[in-house]
């Protein structure tokens, strides 16, 4: 595997860019990580996921990582009320971001900011004042750092997003296998906590890439309102649940 050297823009491997087809293309995946994590901006709620079809998002869907009491932070206090938080407060700063899918890596973006966190309601006030600055920056100011994996099974694009500055394993050409640790999650990009945000495509580039619906397979999730963990075979987690890797005999 080779070494992988940050780099301030998107290289692309040098593969087809763009699926044939996208009829009834759904893309199995496994979730990219270990632990506990929270779903939000689920497809399972509404589509497009995050409300736009801009960067592929149709069918995304993002994860904060939370402890054993769900939380995604253990401190609270008065600069979660009013003001910026760092990251590294967060639970899922710095955690092992996993391959989801076996493939290639086809293109890859590094030199994005882990910027500070927002859980207050006026920090994020002004965050959103800056939200059209930020898209007329592009894909790099929205997306931060990633990884993007031509998937083997699908031919798709699975796109690892907001990932921590400098965290990447991996590097264009290098192949990688289900549950190998690529990078760490990050809050680069359009992100407002640490999160990992998952999509699958038609295209690498971001800026016409088709969104594609995908599923998870194997893992166990604790809808809202439950007390109890429930095995999924195959499916795609719910707003608000809680979710981890299922792990078989």
């Amino acid at each position: 595997m080779s070494p992988w050297r940050p780099h301030p823009s998107t290289k692309a491997h040098k593969r087809p860019k763009t699926l044939p087809s996208l009829d009834r293309m759904t893309v199995t995946l496994a979730l990219p990580f270990a632990g506990r994590w929270l779903t939000q901006n689920s497809p399972a709620r509404r589509v497009p996921s995050h409300g736009v079809d801009v960067f592929a998002e149709r069918y995304a869907i993002d994860f904060v990582a939370v402890d054993d009491r769900h939380r995604s932070a253990s401190v609270f206090d008065w600069r979660s009320l009013v003001a910026t938080e760092p990251p590294e407060r967060f639970v899922g700063f710095g955690r092992p971001v996993l391959a989801p899918v076996s493939g290639v890596i086809a293109a890859a973006h590094d030199g994005e900011i882990d910027h500070a966190a927002r859980r207050s309601q006026l920090a994020l006030v002004g965050y959103m004042v800056g939200q059209s600055a930020r898209m007329r920056r592009g894909v790099d100011a929205i997306a931060g750092n990633r990884l993007i994996i031509r998937d083997d099974s699908s031919g798709s694009f699975v796109a690892l997003v907001h990932l921590k500055a400098g965290s990447a394993l991996v590097g264009i050409g290098d192949h990688v296998i289900v549950g190998q640790q690529i990078a760490a999650c990050g809050n680069s990009g359009n992100s407002t906590q640490p999160h990992v945000h998952v999509q699958a495509m038609d295209s690498l580039d971001l800026a016409v890439a088709r969104g594609l619906p995908i599923e998870f397979h194997n893992f166990r999730e604790l809808k809202r309102g439950m007390r109890q963990f429930r095995a999924i075979e195959s499916g795609v987690p719910g707003e608000g649940s809680v979710v981890e890797p299922r792990q078989l005999p």
